[in-house]
């Protein structure tokens, strides 16, 4: 049993918590609000680089219907294509370095195309 002394606060808005012992805020809306607070500015960030990655695969997939296709780096930019955002490479073992958008790939090829490709090691 808690004594005055002993009775936690609500991190979220001071009001005293009742109930069990381990408990962090006084209500649900409490508890929602601090972690929004908290996360707000992470949330935002890893939002907009995974829709950055999604429409890149996206992309991808489009112009490579075919498994292995020949494009140019004007028409994956023209499409709205962000070349710094991938999810993995690999180094091939003539040290040609595919990037990837989850399964979706491309290679820098010739001066101005890219191959697209389609990860099979899946």
């Amino acid at each position: 049993m808690q004594t005055m002394t002993e009775i936690k606060s609500c991190l979220e808005c001071g009001d005293p918590i009742k109930g069990r012992s381990d408990k962090k805020f006084c209500c649900d809306l409490c508890r929602v609000a601090f972690n929004n607070r908290l996360n707000c500015d992470q949330t935002n960030y890893v939002r907009n680089v995974n829709h950055t990655l999604r429409k890149n695969r996206r992309l991808l997939a489009e112009l490579n219907s075919s498994g292995e296709t020949k494009v140019s780096r004007e028409s994956l930019a023209q499409k709205g294509f962000h070349f710094g955002y991938f999810t993995n490479t690999h180094r091939a073992k003539d040290g040609a370095i595919y990037y990837y958008c989850y399964e979706q790939g491309y290679l820098p090829i010739e001066k101005e195309d890219y191959l697209l490709v389609i990860k099979q090691d899946l």
